[in-house]
């Protein structure tokens, strides 16, 4: 439900890309529009973003990406930028309040519940995952007298990910088919582990699988219940939602899109089951409602300190690039001086980014194309997230 540089959390993007290409074009939605011209919505004090509005026409020129948004907020106001379009079809702009698939940026969600119960004491993080879902980690390795809570959230665990092992041309072909959790388990628990758990890092969309089935264990009710009454509702997060098995986006949106292969035409992929994702990556919300979500998480207004200690406390994924993962959330370099927490996500028809700095200055990004983007659309999102927490 997530890529970096096309290395992590990779086999949604990359197996769905080959599955779309064997496909061709097949319900194509029609080719790009010509124009990138960006528009602004600004309240608060006008700054300048002669850089991000350059890299978000270029996101939906040179990358071939239909629509991009980013909103960025700062303690001046907000400024919303979008380029493109949100159809194709009809050529209709990006919506400045564009609902969209979050993907893995799901996740900063999910662990922030899962911390809140550890903060009530009701779930320990360094507890085996078998005292809380007893003979669900088995097989082929897997045990989950070994692996513990902590480990799930931050891809230390070595459980194998689904998301390798699925059949992506099925997926494709019949997006509106439902995939219990149980489902993707069983072919995540098919395969050995990664590696021994706490020996390595490595992401898996099937440990936070795990952590909603803990919180729903723990609580008696799902984790879209807990995360409405813990999150949503207090944040008034509007735009906020946990589908389930709805297939559509409510609300404004824009089209989600797929790219069979380089010439051929898009394909409109923004009805699909969200039961692909779950709790690793099904959440719906908006560029608003997610900088919202981010600044109360780093004020410390959802989380106790011994637990916001927790979230933070990261280690290295093992790149070149200075990146570290606490506990749901990642941790960054920026070109102008320290760091930045956020995350990614990926799912069917869209490339997210979110990120803050310790001052609260926050921006959420959004390019309505994947599987069959570009690395250099991954690329210029990335340098998107960068420039607006940098001021340029």
């Amino acid at each position: 439900m997530t890529r970096r540089r096309r290395a992590r959390g990779t086999a949604l993007t990359l197996a769905l890309t080959l599955a779309v290409g064997a496909l061709g074009g097949a319900s194509a939605a029609g080719a790009l529009p010509a124009s990138g011209t960006v528009s602004d919505t600004r309240t608060g004090r006008p700054s300048d973003h002669a850089r991000l509005r350059a890299l978000l026409e270029r996101v939906t020129t040179v990358d071939g990406a239909p629509g991009a948004l980013a909103e960025v907020r700062d303690r001046r106001g907000r400024t919303v930028l979008t380029s493109g379009v949100g159809d194709v079809r009809h050529r209709t702009p990006m919506r400045a309040d564009s609902r969209f698939r979050l993907g893995s940026m799901t996740k900063p969600f999910v662990a922030t519940v899962l911390l809140q119960l550890a903060g009530e004491r009701r779930v320990r993080l360094d507890a085996p995952v078998e005292r809380y879902l007893p003979g669900v980690v088995r097989g082929h390795g897997n045990d989950g007298r070994a692996v513990t809570v902590r480990q799930l959230l931050q891809h230390t665990s070595g459980v194998p990910d689904f998301l390798q092992y699925l059949r992506p041309r099925e997926i494709v072909a019949d997006p509106l088919t439902h995939r219990g959790t149980r489902e993707l388990l069983d072919i995540a628990f098919a395969h050995p582990p990664t590696f021994e758990p706490g020996t390595g890092w490595r992401y898996s969309n099937t440990g936070y699988l795990l952590v909603g089935m803990i919180i729903e264990k723990v609580t008696g009710h799902t984790y879209g219940e807990e995360i409405r009454r813990r999150l949503v509702r207090p944040l008034h997060l509007h735009d906020t939602f946990v589908p389930g098995r709805a297939p559509g986006i409510p609300g404004p949106h824009p089209r989600g899109y797929a790219r069979p292969g380089p010439a051929a035409p898009l394909l409109d992929v923004t009805a699909v089951s969200p039961t692909i994702g779950g709790a690793a990556g099904e959440l719906i919300s908006s560029a608003s409602d997610v900088n919202r979500f981010m600044a109360a998480l780093l004020r410390g207004d959802l989380l106790r300190p011994a637990q916001q200690r927790e979230m933070m406390r990261t280690r290295p994924t093992g790149g070149t690039d200075g990146r570290a993962y606490g506990l749901g959330l990642e941790s960054s370099p920026l070109p102008c001086g320290g760091r930045f927490w956020g995350h990614t996500g990926d799912f069917l028809g869209f490339e997210t980014a979110t990120g803050i700095t310790t001052r609260g200055r926050r921006v959420t990004v959004m390019a309505n194309l994947g599987p069959g983007a570009s690395d250099a659309q991954s690329d210029d999102i990335e340098s998107a997230v960068k420039t607006a927490l940098c001021g340029g």
